[in-house]
């Protein structure tokens, strides 16, 4: 299952966006992260580097 971020936790500071393997995350316009859910292979690469835990599976 793809992840879901919380963008109420989501602090912009990019770090998931870096880690995922398939590019499955960028930040909005916001700044917040967000998660292309076509994309995301679920390998959870993503919720381990964020600071804030602010990426869960879905």
């Amino acid at each position: 299952m793809p992840v879901t971020v919380n963008k109420d936790l989501c602090i912009g500071c990019g770090a998931c966006v870096g880690a995922c393997p398939v590019g499955a995350l960028e930040l909005d316009e916001e700044g917040k992260s967000e998660c292309n859910k076509d994309v995301c292979i679920s390998c959870l690469a993503c919720v381990g580097t964020c600071p804030v835990e602010a990426i869960a599976e879905d």
